[in-house]
């Protein structure tokens, strides 16, 4: 049975990979198929458009429907002007703490399945292991989606997805979903003394933000307190702003960008539509003026929430996994929702706290890997019963 050191050392070289969400992970991609493919394991990689990355969807035991899906995602968050005391991409050991960009979120996982995936291979399946690693998680869930059509298309469809995020290994049953969205005003420059021969980007984003807030604050009035989320309301913020050359010029361009983040019985788009509305008619508006500016409202990922369903086959398998019997939800989003949207019941449990995730110095405790060692022991001796 493998041990503690056998998934420190695939951490080790994980963590190596740097695979921030800007960069290629075809090289821990082709690691990964190495570890796996000798095993007897049935490996398929799905490319993004360009053929820079790629998901992994890699199979265990016979080649029929069913079976237990352990998800993670490849990519991680950028280092840029963080303050690292240790080399981000070296695995750093001080004081019980493992230091890297990626222990927590979410390599530590990875390094589990494939620590134990030797055990796995070893034993008489009666249903599949699929082991699926995503890519570009970070920037919106935007690699699952098409491992997840693959799976069905070949006729797969798993019946129980494990997605290893942290948690401390508490059993997560719900998540938020998330929509980010980029608006682009386009004015027409001319000098600020003369408005009138003109459109003042900014002027017209104001305008257009301040529905926004209104929602938000609308949303904030309306919190549930028996909702198992925290905050118990959708929420929404705008997160990124440019717009304007100087002072004394009518702004040109303004772009904006705001993140919505919903309980999965919340409809977005329904919230949402007075805003479109709104842009709409300015669009309208703008262009009557001249044809040349506007206002272009752009959806650039759109993330479905997990719903809490305490009785589903992946929580049934982590609770008796852990014995953690509490029901959570989270305001993060994560692929969970994605393989539950297609079918899949789903569940995120997983080494390391989320506090850590996405911070300099970012680390995850020895302590965590042994309680993962233990966890991922029951299940190969659940699977050999």
């Amino acid at each position: 049975m493998s041990d503690l050191n056998t998934v420190i050392e695939a951490l080790e070289t994980l963590i190596g990979f740097d695979t921030t969400s800007r960069y290629s992970n075809l090289e821990l991609i082709e690691w990964l198929e190495a570890q796996l493919g000798p095993l007897g394991a049935d490996c398929v990689r799905i490319q993004n458009s360009t053929g820079e990355k790629a998901n992994l969807w890699a199979r265990l035991g016979p080649d029929t429907p069913g079976g237990l899906v352990l998800s993670g995602h490849t990519d991680v968050v950028p280092i840029d002007g963080q303050d690292w005391r240790t080399d981000p991409f070296q695995l750093t050991e001080a004081h019980g703490l493992l230091y890297g960009r990626g222990t927590c979120d979410m390599k530590g996982f990875i390094a589990l399945c494939l620590a134990f995936a030797p055990d796995f291979a070893k034993l008489n399946l009666k249903r599949p292991i699929h082991f699926a690693f995503s890519y570009d998680e970070e920037v919106g869930c935007q690699g699952a989606p098409s491992m997840i059509k693959t799976m069905i298309d070949q006729g797969a469809r798993p019946e129980a997805v494990w997605v290893g995020e942290p948690s401390l290994w508490q059993v997560v049953s719900g998540h938020k979903g998330i929509m980010l969205t980029e608006v682009v005003v386009t004015g027409k420059e001319a000098h600020s003394s003369l408005p009138h021969l003109g459109v003042s980007a900014n002027g017209e984003a104001v305008d257009l933000m301040h529905a926004l807030r209104k929602i938000e604050k609308e949303l904030a009035r309306s919190g549930d307190p028996n909702s198992p989320f925290d905050p118990p309301y959708p929420t929404l913020s705008i997160g990124e702003l440019q717009g304007g050359t100087a002072t004394n010029i009518l702004a040109k361009t303004c772009r904006f960008a705001f993140d919505f983040r919903c309980p999965p019985d919340f409809e977005p788009n329904e919230i949402l539509a007075p805003f479109y509305e709104i842009a709409a008619e300015k669009d309208a508006e703008l262009k009557a003026r001249f044809p040349e500016c506007g206002v272009r409202v752009t959806k650039m990922t759109d993330v479905p929430g997990l719903a809490v369903d305490p009785d589903n086959a992946a929580e049934i398998l982590l609770r008796a996994l852990t014995g953690d019997n509490a029901v959570r939800a989270v305001a993060y989003a994560t692929e969970a929702g994605q393989f539950h949207q297609a079918g899949m019941s789903s569940v995120i449990c997983g080494p390391g706290s989320i506090d850590q995730a996405h911070k300099p110095n970012e680390f995850i405790a020895r302590q965590q890997l042994e309680q993962g060692v233990d966890i991922f022991t029951k299940l190969v001796r659940q699977l050999a019963a």
